[in-house]
């Protein structure tokens, strides 16, 4: 069996990444946030004069697209 003398990694201590002599502290927990309720608009939302007869023009599938 031939030893094949190629490209190595180094080996020696001077080339080795030193060990951390102090852990990393654990991540921070996030900062909860109440929920804040949304006031409504004061003109009221959008309503368009036509989406219910967009959506009822749209007929369910019964069949699984192939």
């Amino acid at each position: 069996m031939e030893v094949d003398e190629g490209c190595r990694t180094p080996r020696r201590r001077e080339y080795q990444i030193p060990a951390p002599l102090v852990c990393p502290p654990p991540p921070k927990k996030k900062r909860f946030y109440a929920k804040q309720r949304r006031v409504p608009p004061k003109e009221g939302y959008f309503q368009p004069p036509d989406l219910e007869g967009i959506l009822m023009d749209i007929a369910p599938r019964r069949e699984a697209c192939a």
